[in-house]
């Protein structure tokens, strides 16, 4: 059964596209997985993080934000029929995405909004669908909200590298589209404030120009915390960064300012990747911090 969480006067809902198991940390973790570290944690660690073989499980989705005027999605995870070569695991998938977030209440149209927090092609790859050999936008009645740097690098040459291989063709065929539709609206390098109750921040470094995404109505507070982190694990280790961070320093920075952010008041941190269910609360344990599911 979906679960349905408050914030005050909203209700958040995860849409999972897809969970993947037999992940191996050390690939995942370059430079930084210590076996130690799961030797030495296993007995405390939350459930449901790693498989039978001690490998890593991660998830894609997207949230669906009800307020009383409006029908939000941040992220739009990967998406059908990308063509993405460099990406294989990610490409051509053929997966009931629609119909799960129409058994979350939400039918295309209903959608007034989409945040996206960066242009990763796990973020990005529900904005279109493909209808007759062409990229239509997926929530044709949305305005597509996202940062304005981002959409400046990953449109441009300078993004056309081996580290950004993953993302190949996911410009192309994910936001190109609905940008040439009209549908798009850009924030700026310093985030800022949107319909009141959400606030874009600045968390680059694992994309260049990435947005964590605050939501606050009621006295209440959440966080979508994009890909700051991609799994539990890293709420333990901020020093860790995964495969797929492109500005490694930088995003040792983001993440420990997410961790902080959340820690020090009962805000609820969204995942994008973590496995289960990809809510929870990060709290304060000695010198560091830790992980509980919700």
């Amino acid at each position: 059964m979906t679960k349905v969480y408050k914030v005050g006067d909203v209700t958040v809902t995860r849409v999972t596209e897809m969970t993947i198991s037999g992940i191996q940390p050390e690939i995942y973790f370059p430079g930084s997985w210590s076996p130690a570290f799961l030797k030495e944690n296993r007995d405390t660690l939350p459930s449901g993080v790693i498989d039978s073989n001690s490998q890593l499980i991660v998830s894609i989705g997207t949230w669906v934000v009800k307020t009383p005027n409006h029908t939000i999605l941040i992220d739009t995870a990967t998406g059908n029929d990308k063509n993405l070569p460099y990406n294989p695991d990610l490409s051509n998938l053929q997966l009931p995405y629609l119909e799960r977030l129409k058994d979350a209440g939400v039918t295309p149209e209903d959608v007034d909004y989409v945040l996206l927090t960066h242009l990763h092609v796990d973020h990005v790859g529900w904005n279109t669908r493909l209808v007759d050999g062409k990229w239509v936008p997926t929530f044709p009645n949305a305005k597509y909200v996202l940062p304005l740097s981002e959409q400046q690098y990953y449109s441009s040459t300078a993004s056309h590298n081996k580290a950004n291989e993953a993302n190949f063709n996911a410009y192309e065929e994910s936001v190109l589209p609905v940008v040439e539709a009209g549908l798009t609206q850009t924030i700026g390098p310093e985030g800022g404030e949107f319909l009141d109750i959400f606030k874009f921040i600045p968390s680059p470094g694992h994309s260049i120009g990435q947005m964590s995404i605050s939501l606050t109505s009621g006295g209440e507070e959440a966080l979508f915390g994009a890909d700051v982190m991609h799994h539990p694990f890293q709420v333990y280790n901020p020093e860790w960064n995964s495969m797929y961070c492109e500005f490694a320093e930088q995003a040792r920075i983001s993440r420990r300012w997410a961790l902080n952010y959340v820690a020090d008041r009962p805000i609820i941190y969204f995942s994008t990747h973590f496995p289960e269910s990809a809510a929870g609360y990060v709290t304060r344990s000695g010198n560091g911090f830790k992980w509980e599911f919700i």
